[in-house]
């Protein structure tokens, strides 16, 4: 019986690679399909808005999996969002040709039908965010320190889009570019419909890495700045909690006293 089961195992035909061919290229496709949905998604840099941090032509590949768990853009993360109301609309778009249209379907270059944009969040939904003058950028009335500001820029701007104070709706974001005085952001869409906000249900995700050109593979950290704005956003309920503590202990050590 073994024997016998040896000589049909031996004479098993293989298909033919030409014929598995289309079958891996499905399974392959089908596969990047999946990142690119859920996982991790390439996209282009097309602007000098967010210089010297990204340069036109780089290619960032995104962290779509995080918002899929709850989690939503902290202060100083470069983030990947859909065009909140209108900002590219002035922007001439070159029509894809077959191969990039294949590439952006599999997710190795984005879709050029798909309006993204590319910015840092500055503030999360409370906070208050100011510029005045050439700045410093003010977040919860502390200053940031920002050395990702393109060289030779002012971290504000001394227009009337550039003088600002607001704050931020919970759901909304606020954002910049790094290249300050190139970057048409939250500033310069005051007047639309989000009053320059960012829906947080129109982030695409966190921009972790430079993939291309080789040259240019980097992280993108968030700046040691913005661990300062989020501890300030914490000061007014730790000063209100700090202030009742006291007033609680005195009041349980009377009423003993009175026992």
């Amino acid at each position: 019986m073994v024997r016998a089961g040896a000589r049909r195992a031996g004479t098993r035909k293989h298909r033919p690679f030409w014929v598995e061919l289309p079958l891996l290229i499905g399974l392959a496709l089908v596969l990047a399909l999946l990142i690119k949905t859920f996982l991790v998604q390439a996209f282009s840099i097309p602007s000098d808005s967010m210089q010297n941090t990204l340069q036109r032509g780089d290619r960032v590949l995104v962290d779509k999996l995080t918002p899929w768990f709850g989690s939503e853009p902290e202060r100083g993360e470069v983030i990947v969002f859909h065009d909140p109301d209108g900002w590219l609309d002035d922007m001439a778009v070159d029509p894809p040709n077959t191969v990039q249209e294949v590439l952006s379907f599999i997710g190795v270059m984005p879709s050029a039908e798909e309006k993204d944009l590319i910015k840092r969040v500055i503030g999360v939904g409370g906070d208050t965010v100011e510029c005045a003058g050439d700045g410093p950028v003010k977040v919860n009335g502390k200053a940031l320190d920002e050395p990702n500001v393109f060289p030779g820029n002012t971290p504000c701007s001394n227009d009337d889009k550039g003088t600002f104070k607001v704050t931020v709706p919970q759901g909304k974001l606020w954002v910049m570019g790094d290249h300050r005085q190139a970057s048409a952001d939250s500033r310069y869409h005051s007047d639309d419909r989000n009053e320059g906000m960012v829906p947080v249900d129109e982030v695409v995700g966190r921009a972790v890495v430079i993939a291309w050109p080789v040259g240019r593979w980097s992280t993108l950290p968030v700046p040691a700045t913005f661990s300062t704005a989020a501890e300030a956003a914490l000061l007014p309920g730790t000063a209100a909690v700090a202030a009742v503590v006291p007033l609680v202990l005195l009041r349980r050590r009377r009423a003993t006293v009175r026992r």
